[in-house]
């Protein structure tokens, strides 16, 4: 199944209990949990004899860490309601757990069970006793063992922890210098494209130029463009222009030409006069 944390008081003894489920994709965390384990149970499904392989193979794996060997395991031969479940003599066939035991140097005990009777529910209880005075004989060593066990796992997972930081710090750097670097290589990529776009080779070879002049010149005499003409500043355009500017040029005023001009202006008001009253005179329409 799943995880699951169970804290109860048995007896004299208070225990808590960690409910690790046995489905294959979630067995690798177990093993952060033994070092705070005084004991196991172990529960065996008696009526699969199919998988009782995988169930020495597995257990087998659980006594020999180091964190669990020496430590007293409880082995529940579960659904003993079924026909076709094994007795406990097979089982112990089954798993070699004499021998499993002894390698590891465990205290064990076997216990045929079934959760959907009230008889195997007594079977548990007691199993669960034995398991409880077996750590209390051996208590001073075991608990021990846990403390130093749970500080070398901490420790550990500290160390893990920093490493793994460690190596996602080095990944982005080396992700941002990478980016870094592709930014400005694509950066120069486009400054040397418009440098090459707008500025022309100023060393070009001379038979180059030497082929563009003839074939401006060719160009020029095929079209009739005069190659002798005037400039620009002797050209009849130009010297009527200069001729209108002299022509209508204003001079500057002095004190006797603003008395002339004063004098020329009274003499011309009185012309005006004069015709002006003729006109009136002979009854002509004055001229305009």
């Amino acid at each position: 199944m799943g995880f699951s944390a169970v804290d109860l008081k048995q007896g004299q003894y208070d225990v808590s209990i960690f409910d690790l489920g046995g489905a294959q994709r979630i067995r690798d965390i177990w093993k952060h949990y033994y070092s705070e384990s005084h004991g196991v149970i172990f529960v065996v499904d008696s009526s699969d004899t199919q998988r009782m392989q995988e169930t020495k193979e597995t257990l087998a794996q659980v006594l020999v860490h180091p964190r669990i060997t020496g430590k007293p395991v409880l082995l529940l031969a579960n659904k003993q309601d079924k026909e076709a479940a094994l007795h406990e003599a097979d089982i112990i066939e089954h798993l070699s757990l004499e021998e499993l035991v002894n390698d590891n140097k465990c205290h064990c005990k076997i216990v045929p069970c079934t959760v959907v009777k009230s008889m195997g529910k007594k079977a548990i209880m007691s199993g669960l006793e034995w398991l409880l005075r077996t750590v209390a004989s051996d208590y001073d060593n075991i608990r021990q063992r846990v403390e130093n066990d749970t500080a070398e796992q901490r420790e550990q997972e500290e160390k893990d922890k920093r490493e793994r930081a460690e190596r996602v710090r080095k990944v982005r750097q080396q992700r941002e210098k990478r980016e870094r670097e592709m930014a400005v290589q694509e950066c120069m990529t486009t400054e040397k494209e418009e440098e090459e776009s707008t500025m022309a080779n100023p060393f070009l070879p001379i038979q180059d130029i030497i082929s563009k002049t003839e074939e401006k010149k060719d160009s020029v005499e095929q079209t009739g463009e005069k190659t002798d003409q005037a400039p620009a500043e002797h050209s009849p355009e130009r010297k009527r222009k200069l001729w209108l500017w002299r022509k209508n040029k204003v001079e500057p005023l002095t004190p006797d030409s603003s008395a002339k001009t004063q004098h020329s202006m009274q003499n011309t008001l009185q012309v005006l006069r004069l015709r002006v009253l003729l006109n009136i005179f002979l009854d002509v329409p004055a001229c305009k």
